[in-house]
């Protein structure tokens, strides 16, 4: 079992909470040592500017430890940002994030984006976000880290911006730094479904990526995809490799592996938005309470969620016609309940109001849900969350959720259309499907880079077919016990490196809009695909769901 520590002893890390690991963590490293170090504790909003004062600054809403670097004696024109990415606002169709990193203190960081690379007239100053990390493990080194942000809003629907990211002495619309300018393209407005019709386009999905040279193939096949934004589902670099709480050389936090993670990113996440949520190799003890200070100054997403300072991994945001919502597997986990419970329930009503929500909106046919633990898996390393389908299993059937995507399992593997834990049809490859009627597909697609798992029965995938009636597998239940079951839902199971794209075709007059999931490997070869069909119009009537219980389906 996985369980984040950051230099906390195993036979402690697997008895704490991640509140408990954090202040085990803030007493052995205390104010006094920090202070020798040259750091603050700072728990205060953020606002733009330089690092030149000696100001610390932090992300809005998670009390944060940060270095208060300066910029003296230092070139700005010797400096290059890297690991620049994407992330939408909560209304992708106006509202960009702009995110990228400085390996030491700068003066005066900005972005600068026009409609044309020579009309780079708008310029924004940066918020800077910094942190300090200690030797959490003996013999490593602290490191301090800068990321700066810059909110984009009220930008006009459907267009490509060019942008690029500088500071003093380094200026992106000069000749010498212009090639380091990127574009981003805004989704057409949702009221557009309504004076004609969306053009298709296409996202892709995969979750447990770190830094190799398979996550960096898998990026380079899904740029070649053209995606409008991609989905990652948690464990996203593994700064803390094993997160077994044992310290050892193999098992050392090292913050500065985040920084290989976003320069290997940068080459997708610059042109594409790079949309996570947060799994168990993403609660880093030190910098929070709840494990997400250090990907809260890392990333910028949507606050539109529950509670953005206990799960800020929790969102929601709507493309052409689809509706997509990121969810914080781990406060429902039992394999790993180090933040079980931490939003007291809040997350799970926020998921129903806003499944709610998006099935009663006539713009959105297709809803598509991303997680890190899995749902139903068979692999023998973490199987199935008995924790995800106790909450959110029977809102997903509720609301027909049209595609489920998690990670956790370093695996490719696809279940058929699921009601009440049972097969409720068959989806081999190439098969096609009406969540409204059919059921829900889930889709594990934990390949994207780290090693990989196995399963205890054989691959089968497109043109490998071994289909097996029944599997004998497991899932995790209260207090983490291991339960075993027989499931006959595995339909798809592949052992490789691999990701997901969705081409998603919108209803013309008379037809139904469409999405073909399609799973490719690192070599871009299909080992899987089916089609999900929705009829325009066809929703949730909430006419009878006052109490949250009732409604039913309708046109």
């Amino acid at each position: 079992m996985d369980i984040p520590h950051m230099g906390v002893p195993a036979e402690l890390a697997e008895r704490m909470s991640m509140a408990e690991q954090h202040e085990y963590l803030r007493a052995r490293f205390s104010r006094r040592r920090m202070l020798r170090a040259g750091a603050v504790t700072v728990g205060a909003i953020a606002v733009g500017g330089a690092l030149g004062s000696g100001t610390a600054f932090a992300v809005p809403a998670t009390p944060q430890l940060l270095t208060g670097g300066t910029t003296d004696g230092i070139d700005g024109a010797l400096v290059a940002p890297t690991g620049r990415h994407l992330q939408f606002g909560p209304e992708p169709d106006t509202q960009f994030r702009i995110s990228w990193q400085v390996p030491v203190p700068v003066k005066k960081p900005f972005l600068r984006f026009g409609k044309h690379p020579w009309d780079l007239g708008h310029k924004i100053e940066a918020e800077v976000r910094a942190l300090h990390t200690p030797a959490l493990i003996p013999g490593t080194q602290p490191v301090d880290q800068y990321y700066l942000h810059v909110a984009l809003e009220d930008l006009e629907p459907d267009t490509t911006y060019y942008y690029g990211v500088g500071h003093q002495g380094f200026d992106p619309a000069s000749q010498q730094q212009i090639s380091t300018l990127n574009t981003f393209r805004t989704a057409p407005s949702r009221d557009h479904r309504w004076g004609g019709v969306y053009e298709p386009f296409t996202f892709t999905a995969f979750g447990d990526q770190g830094v190799s040279k398979h996550a960096e193939g898998n990026d380079h096949v899904i740029l070649a995809q053209n995606p409008s934004f991609h989905l990652h589902a948690g464990d996203i670099c593994y700064a803390d490799p094993k997160g077994s709480g044992q310290d050892s050389d193999k098992d050392a936090y090292n913050a500065k592996t985040w920084d290989a993670f976003l320069a290997q990113t940068e080459t997708v996440a610059a042109k594409v938005p790079w949309m996570v949520s947060y799994g168990n190799h993403d609660m880093e003890a030190w910098y929070s309470a709840n494990g997400y200070g250090g990907e809260n100054t890392r990333f910028f997403l949507p606050d539109n969620g529950p509670d953005p300072r206990v799960v800020p991994g929790v969102y929601s945001f709507r493309y052409k016609n689809v509706g997509v919502i990121s969810l914080d597997a781990n406060d429902v986990s039992y394999e790993i309940p180090v933040n079980l419970g931490i939003s007291a329930g809040k997350q799970t009503k926020w998921l129903a109001r806003t499944l709610k929500d998006l099935r009663s909106d006539e713009t959105v046919d297709f809803i598509v849900v991303f997680f890190h633990h899995c749902a139903f898996s068979t692999t023998v390393a973490h199987a199935s969350e008995g924790g995800v389908r106790e909450a959110w299993v029977p809102l997903f059937e509720k609301y027909r959720v049209d595609l489920v995507i998690n990670g956790h399992n370093h695996v490719y593997e696809r279940t058929d259309a699921i009601l009440g834990n049972k097969v409720s049809k068959q989806v081999p490859s190439g098969a096609t499907i009406e969540p409204a009627k059919d059921g829900v597909v889930y889709v594990t697609a934990g390949a994207a880079g780290r090693s990989l798992y196995k399963f205890d029965v054989p691959d089968t995938y497109e043109g490998h077919e071994n289909h097996l009636d029944e599997v004998k597998t497991y899932y995790y239940g209260k207090g983490g016990a291991k339960v075993t079951e027989t499931v006959e839902w595995s339909r798809v199971r592949y052992t490789n490196y691999s990701f997901i794209k969705v081409d998603v075709t919108p209803a013309r007059l008379g037809q139904k809009s469409s999405m073909k999931v399609t799973a490719l490997s690192e070599t871009g070869a299909q080992v899987d695909n089916f089609t999900i069909l929705r009829a325009v119009g066809e929703g949730w009537d909430s006419s009878s769901d006052d109490d949250g219980q009732g409604g039913g389906w309708g046109w």
